[in-house]
């Protein structure tokens, strides 16, 4: 097949294929994933469902996101804080976000801004008080990942081959593009938003 035959479905059922096949828990995960661009899916084991208040489907992925460089620094640094010289750092993932406002309560999580310093932008809070390493320990113990690396001949952009992907699976985790999004997911992020705005500094 040429690059002029293959079209978004095609490419779309490669990424597919790819995301429900080998998968890899996170410490596992860094001797394969590539440092190219792609997508990823993120799945849960059946405690990760239960700990979210989701019914329980193991099969699916919670999230589906892409990376436009490098699998390793968006997904495995970015998001599961993978370098060991690097801190979790929920401030800076929109997936460290989510997955904070579902387990709130049963990791005692509290937002508070990004920059302590300049307190603006409260819809990406971070955690107080040790919330990023509780959340990181979690994600690490209960989420597996797989990934398909972007073919050199994708001729699309590939958020378009992203949107397709999340259109198929409708991963609960997903607010963009998803026609499935959890609804308490957008509420549960804004009451952290909202706690964040109140935050002040110790006297």
């Amino acid at each position: 097949m040429t690059i002029a035959q293959r079209s978004l479905p095609d490419f779309a059922a490669a990424a597919i294929d790819a995301l429900t096949g080998d998968r890899w828990s996170i410490a596992d995960a860094v001797q394969h994933v590539p440092k190219l661009p792609g997508l990823y899916a993120i799945y849960g084991d059946e405690q990760a469902w239960h700990d979210l208040g989701l019914e329980s489907a193991p099969e699916q992925p919670l999230y589906v996101g892409k990376a436009e460089e490098s699998l390793v620094s968006r997904d495995l640094n970015g998001h599961f804080a993978t370098n060991p010289e690097s801190k979790p750092r929920t401030g800076g993932s929109t997936v460290r976000r989510s997955f904070a406002a579902l387990l709130r309560d049963a990791l005692e999580l509290q937002a508070v801004p990004r920059n302590l310093t300049n307190p603006e932008r409260f819809a990406n809070f971070t955690l107080a008080d040790g919330g990023d390493q509780r959340l990181n320990d979690w994600m690490h113990a209960r989420l597996i990942l797989a990934v398909w690396p972007a073919p050199g001949d994708l001729a699309m952009p590939l958020s378009d081959v992203e949107t397709a992907v999340i259109e198929h699976f409708t991963p609960p985790i997903n607010l963009d593009k998803n026609p499935g999004k959890l609804a308490r997911l957008s509420k549960a992020r804004a009451a952290m938003a909202a706690e964040a705005s109140r935050w002040t500094p110790a006297r």
